[in-house]
């Protein structure tokens, strides 16, 4: 026998069931929603406010309200009602004033805008500004740069490329070689000063050029390791002798794959006879303008970020003994890296790209 105060009967429909489960298992659901819309499946269920209250660890009164809420208004009792405050004072038409000038415009005396003079252009604060901004993802201050290749056989180029990164032909070594040109052995006119405890190193900010040297690489895929080797100059004579280099370090019964950029040194009629007289040898040319899909590219770039970017070095034999030294060690325990895009994943990406900076759906 129940006593006390009778609870209203409550029945749900069909597309009420399927909403109150849809926000209960939808994760981006806030949680107070989800749990009022428990609360209404379970008394559903034909249970009492304290069963319910009982089993969701919830009051007796909280379930009651949220009972009488839902049989009122039905699903939207379970919303949060409007809160009172101040009325709003930036306006859709000030919205899109700021991310039209935004996009459209630049200030007189400047290449891009910042929030204080937007503020000021538009008559608004410089938070309401950044807000706005936010918003919409625009960032006035950032830049980025891309590089479309003009190649006519790019597509074909990059399938190659990319086929040899992910699938090696079987008794055949993959090398990527390039040439890093220019590096400049750099000193500090005085010296360093070591770090300390709670102050970095420091060293002047202007510097002595002692020279350049050019590096010429070639990086094994499959294994990870290089073949260096340093050069003053940086000409068909040079690559050359790095072939010779390369073809007394590599077995003798194994056909070399070979890719290269588009460089005028690497297709001279010296390297033609070069490469008439070892057939072993296959030539791959990266699409033009598109030097990322080397992989010894990437090895440029830890050379540069372990190596030449803070180091000092008083004689371009020193920089180069440097150089020669970090391949050595290196090649000790090397790190092939890992391409993971295939040539349709690379094709799809810039197929986007192009859409999205011509503004077309075709």
């Amino acid at each position: 026998m129940r006593i006390g105060r009778p609870i209203p009967p409550l029945t749900l429909t069909d597309p009420e069931r399927e909403m109150l489960q849809r926000w209960t298992r939808r994760p981006t659901t806030a949680q107070a929603l989800a749990q009022r819309a428990r609360v209404i499946l379970e008394c559903a269920a034909d249970e009492t406010n304290t069963r319910v209250a009982r089993k969701l660890r919830l009051t007796k009164q909280t379930v009651g309200k949220w009972r009488s809420r839902f049989l009122a208004k039905r699903l939207d009792g379970l919303l949060d009602d409007p809160r009172p405050g101040a009325p709003r004072t930036v306006s859709d038409a000030h919205v899109e004033d700021v991310v039209t000038l935004t996009l459209e415009t630049k200030p007189r005396d400047a290449t891009h805008w910042s929030t204080r003079a937007m503020a000021a252009r538009c008559g608004l604060s410089q938070t309401t500004v950044s807000r706005i901004w936010r918003a919409f993802g625009l960032q006035p201050h950032r830049t980025d740069s891309f590089k479309l290749s003009p190649d006519p056989l790019f597509v074909e180029k990059v399938r190659d490329i990319v086929g040899l990164y992910l699938d090696p032909p079987e008794r055949a070594l993959v090398l990527c070689v390039d040439e890093k040109s220019q590096i400049q052995a750099l000193d500090r006119t005085q010296p360093l000063l070591p770090m300390r405890p709670g102050q970095p190193e420091r060293r002047t900010h202007d510097y002595v050029r002692h020279g350049t040297t050019s590096l010429f690489a070639a990086l094994e895929v499959v294994s990870g390791k290089i073949i260096g080797q340093c050069h003053r100059r940086h000409r068909a004579v040079e690559f050359r002798r790095f072939l010779d280099t390369i073809e007394a370090a590599v077995p003798a019964d194994l056909d070399v794959h070979l890719i290269l950029d588009n460089y005028a040194t690497h297709k001279t009629p010296a390297i033609r006879r070069w490469l008439t007289k070892r057939p072993r040898y296959h030539l791959h040319f990266t699409p033009i303008g598109a030097s990322w899909i080397n992989l010894v590219e990437r090895w440029f770039a830890l050379l540069t970020q372990k190596q030449l970017r803070r180091a000092v070095h008083p004689s371009t034999r020193a920089l180069e003994t440097a150089i020669l030294e970090y391949i050595a060690f290196s090649n000790i325990h090397p790190k092939p890296f890992v391409w993971t895009k295939t040539a349709d994943d690379i094709l799809a990406s810039v197929q986007r790209f192009c859409r999205r900076i011509s503004d077309s759906r075709d």
